[in-house]
């Protein structure tokens, strides 16, 4: 082969590979640029449910100066509070009885020690079910104690009737699921006005699950709230 030949294929090696890198080169400036071509969304999935676990403390109050008679009439009145319970459904197995919590009004650091009585005691019958429905209309009813001779006094906060929704593993797939599917939607219209096409998930989370009361006055009714965030890429 002549010298000539020689320097015309070498010639043609070094283009060819001038062209290659030049390829190589193109191909990683777009990759490198298309990797910082994402979008981040959130989906929201919400239901509204009703609680299916109820928790009801029935708190009552005796006072007196003598301890004994103050017991004797705890024990008539739970037992009265227990008989209405049972009458109305509640299974003896939902039922709970504390152990009754006593003051001496006496022994206070502070105060003029004047009060009528000396001793406040105080009693708690817990229901626990998952019957909410047949719960909500015994606590409507529980008046009808007062013909027995029993006061029922309010929980406050030490004692509140508590609404749950405990089934929400169950759905828990389902929102999940569905929060991904609206945060598509999101990135899918954020793609299109930006000229660009949804590519693939880059990352997701778990998603931030709440559970809480519709509104103050139906604290039966829940609301089920999932939020994810979800990166995808963007292609041309």
């Amino acid at each position: 082969m002549e010298i000539k030949d020689k320097n015309i294929i070498a010639y043609a090696l070094v283009a060819l590979s001038i062209v290659a890198l030049g390829w190589f080169i193109k191909a990683g400036i777009d990759d490198f640029a298309n990797k910082d071509r994402r979008v981040v969304v959130k989906g929201l999935s919400e239901k509204e449910v009703n609680a299916d676990k109820v928790t009801w403390p029935i708190v009552s109050k005796e006072v007196g100066n003598d301890l004994p008679t103050i017991y004797d009439r705890i024990g008539a009145t739970q037992g009265k509070i227990k008989a209405f319970l049972l009458a109305n459904g509640i299974k003896e197995a939902e039922m709970s009885v504390n152990a009754p919590q006593m003051v001496d009004l006496n022994a206070r650091e502070y105060g003029d020690n004047k009060q009528p009585y000396r001793y406040i005691v105080t009693s708690v019958i817990t229901v626990t079910s998952k019957n909410v429905a047949q719960v909500r209309k015994i606590i409507s009813r529980q008046g009808d104690l007062l013909k027995e001779g029993v006061a029922i006094v309010e929980g406050g906060y030490d004692n509140p009737v508590k609404y749950e929704y405990i089934s929400f593993k169950e759905m828990k797939p389902k929102m999940m699921q569905e929060a991904i599917e609206n945060a598509e939607k999101t990135a899918e219209q954020f793609a299109e006005n930006s000229h660009s096409k949804l590519d693939k998930i880059v990352n997701a989370d778990q998603g931030q699950f709440s559970i809480d009361d519709r509104d103050s006055n139906t604290p039966w009714i829940k609301k089920v709230r999932v939020v994810t965030t979800v990166t995808y890429s963007l292609k041309d």
